[in-house]
């Protein structure tokens, strides 16, 4: 674990994996949930989590680089379900590559439990873990200009969903009409970092 100043009130905490990443992240909202740490923000990335608004960085650098870090709490009860249809453009590809059926790609994602690993890109956009790495997919050679909002995409080890259209290059196999990002919602995002995911196939 390194820890790295950032300004003259955060610290950019790096580790050597998207779990250890996960673990600190919990355990970091933890101990500000129990009140042993005072702290602004805590921002997941998928090797790092920034800490910012400390008081004392330089301490708490020091305290963590000497620690290890705790192995992940049990997950959250509740699980955030997303009807999807396994409709997408890429699924024929995305099967190709995993050496199955578009029908057995569905069967496989559906049957995964994803958990939001940390949140980026855009507003309401979660980077979910939980397949095998054996079904690790390449961005697409050529990005496409405009994803539409609710596409369910696979790049490298993350599953995501568009909240809005904006350019991509994931692979695209399904939609949802789930909405991701709602600002008169609290909290707007109906996903974020330790969130259970599960995909529920729909008609």
């Amino acid at each position: 674990m390194r820890a790295l100043p950032v300004g003259d009130a955060a610290l950019l905490v790096e580790v050597s994996s998207g779990d250890e990443a996960q673990a600190l992240h919990a355990e970091l909202v933890r101990r500000r949930a129990e009140g042993s740490l005072s702290v602004r923000e805590i921002v997941p990335a998928a090797r790092t989590v920034l800490l910012d608004g400390l008081t004392d960085p330089a301490r708490l650098a020091a305290e963590l680089t000497a620690s290890e870090i705790p192995s992940a709490p049990p997950r959250a009860r509740e699980v955030v379900e997303l009807p999807v249809r396994y409709d997408g453009p890429d699924l024929a590809d995305v099967a190709a590559l995993w050496g199955v059926s578009p029908e057995e790609v569905a069967r496989i994602h559906a049957g995964t439990e994803f958990t939001v690993a940390f949140c980026g890109f855009a507003p309401g956009f979660g980077y979910l873990t939980g397949l095998p790495a054996r079904y690790d997919v390449p961005r697409r050679a050529t990005p496409r200009t405009a994803v539409p909002a609710g596409s369910v995409a696979l790049a490298g080890p993350y599953t995501g969903v568009y909240p809005r259209s904006s350019p991509g290059g994931w692979q695209l196999i399904g939609t949802t009409d789930a909405v991701l990002w709602d600002h008169a919602r609290v909290p707007a995002a109906l996903l974020s970092p330790g969130t259970r995911v599960r995909f529920v196939g729909a008609a």
